[in-house]
């Protein structure tokens, strides 16, 4: 803590020439008039809240309104280091300007221990969090300014932001939009008890803190400073993750079984008597629409699944658009027929443009029936084979390569990985194949250590031999037991992932492992062909160099017949409507 302060002090004589004080009124796109101040929540932190209320002919509308509010931790309102100033940066990206063109005022806040607040952060998304959020949307309830509705939207952490102030019952709150978040925090951070790159990246430097704009009564800039000092003694973020190998550890950071207290599925019953109106949202290009599905399914949202990677606005959808009537409807009782539509909508990569959008009462992949395919050996010319037939059996073998390439340092999908470990590659389709759901790999193993990580990769190749990795999953072997889950999983395996679940390999012995992909939504046409790719490392474990073993572990996956390694992939005949 000392070495943080002191290399805070050093930062501060720096950087502190480079605070602006905040203007009190501001305009871009749509006119607006902005004011910021320090918010004292229940245990008398000070949390720093911008507020934006919508200006017509030059007058700040004085009507009271509806509020939209984010609670964020990159940082509210800041400087970027080009100088340029950043503010309602997810507003912007999503597409929804207009809320304040059509009568709401927009709040965002810094979330404690981030930004200009005060405090340190104790976890990631953790009840403190939460309850700051309760206290900040009674806090807006309250304003002249506002007519005592509040709603919450945002994506990513923002998303998960929302979904935990939600599950303490804000009376003020009334609806969520929700973006690529999760509903089981460790199924989502280790998947399969693997550590992936969400949440384990190195935590910002304190030096970003400071490039945050001061509140308009922090002329100078002291209270930033003073904020930003606190900072110094936030719980670090990977190091969280990584310390907690099983559901059920108690962090030495906490001291409590913080994946239960972070995860939203232990607040269901909460969320589900809240009478709060939920709206989730992700990609098919994105690890956290898995949990969005299921979130949605839970919770008898509405639903919307895009094409593209993470909290990126889908195409050919006004996405900003259906925020607003969103809100509209459960803000103002707006008749909109918002309500009235079929609850899911989601886009079928590959299809035709009259066909990309697929509007349902079902869930995506509830309309698809499982095709079980088998991973063999094969004759010349491939090594191995997808085929829809049991085949003789047989065994295939590969050492992990944990050269995988660095990678992006913060890749939302994975490239091919078929030069690092075994290949199986159908013949080429007779006719489309429609994939909606979820595709389950049944692998069966056998390894000369007693754990190994398993990667599954499914993949389409073209008839230019262009390779696109349509959905991927993975799973410790020793995390493979499998036990009633604690929420709806649609049918889908769920690994509880505790201490007392682990089941070490005994070297050399055959087990099996089912492992739930990613959900696709994907048109494959004829004559491309369907291959899926084994391996024991992916580039994006940040932690690589910590977990190889030295030699690498031996791998041998049993092929062919019965018994044999399989694929099961979710099939709906294009008809396309459900």
């Amino acid at each position: 803590m000392q070495n943080g302060i002191c290399q805070l002090r050093c930062v501060i004589a720096v950087c502190s020439l480079l605070l602006v004080p905040a203007a009190a009124i501001a305009q871009a796109g749509p006119q607006f008039a902005r004011t910021s101040s320090y918010v004292s929540v229940r245990d008398g932190t000070r949390l720093a809240m911008n507020v934006y209320r919508p200006v017509r002919n030059g007058t700040v509308v004085d009507t009271k309104l509806p509020v939209i509010f984010l609670f964020t931790p990159y940082r509210a309102r800041y400087r970027s280091p080009d100088g340029k100033l950043v503010e309602l940066d997810q507003v912007h990206r999503l597409g929804v300007d207009r809320l304040l063109e059509a009568g709401y005022v927009i709040a965002e806040a810094d979330i404690r221990g981030k930004g200009a607040s005060f405090g340190a952060r104790r976890g990631f998304q953790d009840r403190t969090e939460a309850n700051d959020g309760y206290d900040l949307v009674q806090w807006l309830a309250s304003q002249p300014f506002s007519n005592g509705v509040v709603g919450m939207m945002g994506c990513s952490y923002l998303g998960g932001s929302t979904v935990q102030v939600a599950s303490t019952q804000p009376p003020a709150l009334k609806a969520a939009f929700i973006g690529a978040t999760d509903l089981d925090k460790f199924d989502f951070v280790r998947a399969g008890g693997i550590t992936a790159q969400f949440n384990t990246r190195p935590d910002e430097p304190l030096s970003d803190d400071l490039a945050s704009m001061p509140m308009d009564d922090d002329r100078d800039g002291s209270l930033l400073r003073a904020a930003v000092t606190q900072h110094a003694g936030n719980t670090p973020m990977a190091a969280l993750w990584y310390g907690m190998p099983f559901r059920d550890s108690i962090s030495p950071l906490t001291g409590n079984r913080f994946w239960e207290e972070v995860g939203p599925y232990s607040y269901l019953p909460a969320l589900k008597a809240s009478g709060i109106a939920t709206y989730y949202w992700g990609n098919l290009k994105d690890e956290p629409t898995s949990q969005v599905i299921l979130a949605a399914a839970n919770l008898g949202s509405k639903l919307l699944i895009g094409p593209g990677s993470h909290c990126v606005a889908p195409p050919e959808f006004d996405l900003g658009g259906e925020i607003l009537r969103f809100f509209d409807h459960h803000l103002k009782g707006s008749d909109n027929g918002i309500e009235k539509e079929p609850r899911n909508t989601w886009w079928v990569e590959n299809a035709a443009a009259d066909r990309h959008w697929q509007h349902s009462e079902l869930l995506p992949g509830a309309a698809a029936t499982p095709h079980t395919w088998y991973l063999a050996n094969a004759t010349t010319p491939d090594p191995g084979l997808i085929d829809k037939r049991p085949t003789v059996q047989n065994t295939r073998n590969f050492t992990v390569d944990y050269q995988v390439g660095e990678g992006e340092y913060f890749a939302f999908w994975v490239e091919p990985q078929d030069a690092h470990g075994l290949t199986f590659t159908s013949a080429p389709l007779a006719h489309e194949l429609l994939l909606e759901g979820y595709p389950l790999a049944h692998l069966r193993l056998a390894a000369d250590r007693d754990d190994i990580n398993a990667f599954v990769y499914l993949e389409e190749i073209d008839g230019a031999d262009k390779v696109e990795v349509l959905s991927h999953g993975r799973l410790a072997a020793s995390y493979r037991a499998t036990a009633t889950p604690p929420f709806d999983m649609l049918g889908l395996p769920w690994h509880p992932g505790r201490e007392a679940d682990r089941l070490p390999l005994v070297p050399g012995k055959v087990a099996g492992l089912d492992i739930a992909l990613l959900p696709v939504s994907h048109l494959v046409p004829a004559g491309h062909r369907l291959r899926v790719t084994v391996t024991g490392a992916d580039p994006r474990q940040r932690n690589l160099a910590q977990i190889r073993l030295d030699p690498p572990p031996h791998i041998t996956l049993g092929l062919g017949g019965e018994a044999g390694s399989q694929i099961v992939l979710p099939v709906r005949q294009p008809q396309f409507k459900p």
